[in-house]
């Protein structure tokens, strides 16, 4: 099945400059770093003293920095690799200073290009985030007798569906895994069945989180909307704007100085987001534009990535996107623990545990029409206490964050 899997790989290999290049020009690759995706590598001077992490995305390397911010304090820890698939990814994890850490892209999984990419990096550890599942890769660093750590790992019933197609290629890979430490019960049952061998349930490493302080970044912003009434919108998809738009243009006349925020899952589609809203009547002002708020303004649009919890501690009511939509959801515990009411739609399939977390804390409600909407903002937004630390999802993080801790330095 391996060869089966890299013949495939081979052929995607021959085609993926086009893709590149429509990728670049799309603004979604970065155009001087894509090389490390062929296995054109930073210089490496240090040997056997690097600890590797990879997430895909923008969440996934989120939900890892408390985890590089302990290794950055940690004597034991030379240098720590992080590497992920996205450039939305790279620009957020520049935006810490980080001084043992580097960015790589990680290398397509080819058999060639994984094992020079282990040669080159000599990882004393390697840590993949949530579904990060790479055959080759895996396979090499077992080979190589490199520990290899599913960190906050998520398989949903749709992936096992797709593993179990193929059993005894899955229970190769899966059975490579060192230690695999599961964000949810169903993750856990998936993982035991596709051969992984062992498996320990600490919970969601997501849960944990630090909240926005008053820095003078954040005192000019909440200025900004001090006068306005703040609904917040977060990560969402195509049409779910354009739903959220139809809401606010219900509320406008009912609710005086109302204000959404919208932060969208791709910034790309900020022109196309605009447009649509723009079609319904609403005015839009894109947080890039650094003007200042207009009395008309219905719709500000955050068009950055890695500031969604500046506007979380600014709201007290968020919609999560990905919900309304079958995509399955997003993750909602970043504005839960700024003290926002969390508001979603229907497709929460990914994040199905967490959301039955937050209905027993009783600071959710799902939502899946204009009118229901409407009608829950309209009655929480004026009620809601000012924003508070939720001091329960503090508790559990810090908890669920010593534990990964505890189970990952057995290895360093």
């Amino acid at each position: 099945m391996f060869v089966i899997y890299n013949f495939f790989l081979f052929l995607l290999l021959l085609f993926s400059p086009i893709i590149v290049l429509i990728r670049i020009f799309l603004g979604k690759e970065d155009q001087y770093r894509f090389k490390e995706k062929y296995g054109f590598l930073g210089k490496n001077n240090k040997h056997n003293e690097t600890v590797w992490i990879h997430g895909a995305s923008v969440g996934e390397i989120l939900s890892i920095i408390p985890i590089v911010s302990k290794f950055e304090n940690d004597r034991k820890i030379k240098r720590i690799l992080i590497t992920s698939s996205t450039t939305s990814s790279s620009h957020i994890l520049s935006k810490f200073k980080f001084k043992k850490t580097i960015h790589q892209f990680l290398p397509f999984d080819l058999n060639f290009l994984t094992k020079y990419f282990i040669n080159h990096w000599k990882p004393k550890l390697a840590i993949f985030v949530d579904s990060e599942i790479w055959p080759n890769m895996f396979n090499n660093l077992y080979k190589k007798k490199i520990p290899l750590i599913l960190l906050n790992a998520r398989i949903t019933k749709k992936s096992f569906n797709r593993w179990k197609l193929f059993p005894k290629f899955s229970k190769k890979i899966f059975e490579k895994i060192t230690i695999a430490l599961p964000q949810n019960m169903e993750t856990k049952k998936y993982l035991k069945l596709l051969g992984t061998k062992n498996v320990k349930f600490i919970g969601n490493l997501k849960i944990f989180g630090k909240t926005q302080k008053n820095n003078l970044k954040n005192l000019i912003l909440k200025k900004k909307f001090s006068k306005r009434i703040i609904f917040c919108a977060a990560s969402t998809h195509r049409s779910e704007e354009l739903f959220i738009g139809r809401v606010h243009k219900e509320l406008k006349s009912e609710i005086k100085n109302l204000i959404t925020i919208i932060i969208p899952r791709h910034i790309n589609r900020k022109k196309e987001i605009i447009d649509e809203l723009n079609n319904i009547g609403l005015k839009s002002q894109l947080h890039t534009s650094q003007k200042k708020l207009n009395i008309d303004t219905d719709i500000y649009i955050v068009d950055t990535y890695g500031e969604s919890s500046k506007f979380y501690s600014l709201s007290k009511l968020t919609f999560l996107g990905g919900s309304l939509v079958p995509h399955g959801g997003q993750n909602p515990l970043e504005s839960a623990r700024e003290g926002n009411y969390i508001l979603y739609g229907p497709h929460v399939e990914n994040f199905k545990e967490v959301y039955e977390m937050l209905e027993k804390l009783k600071i959710t409600t799902r939502v899946n029409s204009i009118k229901k909407m409407k009608y829950v903002v309209h009655q929480k937004i004026n009620f809601l206490q000012g924003n508070k630390v939720n001091k329960k999802l503090k508790y559990i993080g810090d908890k669920i964050l010593n534990k990964n801790l505890f189970e990952i330095k057995k290895f360093i």
